[in-house]
């Protein structure tokens, strides 16, 4: 009997506390949404330095790496098809329509979970087991108004630009792959007909909620530090861990929602 006490006391505590840690989640994303109507272009020096941080400083480890990604799955594409058919002429119609709908929102999403999310995790982390945070709030001026709003506003636009420039990367890496390696023309390569309207909403939806996500999540994980320097070590390992999940899951939602109705448009 003890041991199953034991046993359901322990999850009990894990299902509390993963209750507890969503609430407080949802709190803080709540409050940096609304945050965002009630900005007015306070702290705007902020928002322009994050930005740069966030889209300058990755615009090469976003370029080079899905710019790679793209020749090899062009290069594997099609070697596949030159065993079975040979036929070349959908390769680049394809592959346009995969990388808008699919391929490059999640993938810029997972590189800049992993550098944004754990810069602003250490950085709220540190000011939290430093007592800066309460500072801050003795001075009466909200956290989240003041970390957190202006890391939202400046992920969100960076996510969505360097998305969308990422795009244009991919589709001229995978071209040159193709035409360089198995001969296919340009013109037949640059075919954009299989791309409907829906496909782009759902490419730009991605790229603006996962680039809302990655902040409030690692804002989340820096807030709840606790310990020192280990505690924020540990914070910044939960927000890209936490950061990246939460990429996949809304990539999944908007995808099902989007076969469901958006792709409908066109």
């Amino acid at each position: 009997m003890t041991r199953l006490a034991n046993l359901l006391a322990s999850i009990g505590a894990f299902v509390l506390g993963y209750v507890q840690a969503s609430i407080t989640l949802i709190s803080i994303a709540g409050r940096s949404f609304r945050g965002i109507f009630h900005f007015r272009g306070r702290a705007k020096g902020e928002v322009l330095n994050q930005m740069y941080q966030m889209g300058n400083r990755s615009l090469v480890f976003v370029t080079v790496t899905l710019g790679a990604l793209g020749m090899v799955l062009v290069f594997q594409v099609c070697l596949q098809i030159n065993k079975v058919t040979g036929d070349q002429s959908q390769v680049g119609p394809e592959f346009i329509k995969g990388m808008i709908h699919a391929f490059v929102p999640i993938l810029t999403a997972m590189m800049l979970a992993t550098r944004i999310g754990a810069g602003i995790a250490a950085e709220i982390g540190s000011m939290v087991v430093t007592e800066q945070v309460d500072a801050l709030r003795m001075t009466g001026v909200d956290p989240i108004d003041y970390l957190i709003v202006p890391r939202l506003i400046a992920s969100t636009v960076m996510t969505l630009a360097l998305g969308l420039f990422a795009m244009v990367v991919v589709i001229l890496a995978g071209a040159f792959m193709a035409h360089t390696s198995f001969g296919v023309n340009y013109n037949v390569f640059f075919i954009f007909d299989k791309v409907l309207p829906g496909d782009m909403i759902i490419g730009v939806s991605k790229l603006i909620a996962h680039g809302a996500a990655i902040p409030i999540v690692a804002g989340y994980c820096g807030l709840t530090a606790t310990g020192g320097s280990q505690g924020v070590g540990t914070a910044t390992t939960r927000a890209v861990i936490n950061a990246s999940l939460s990429v996949i899951i809304l990539d999944f939602i908007i995808s099902a929602i989007g076969l469901a109705t958006v792709q409908k448009v066109g």
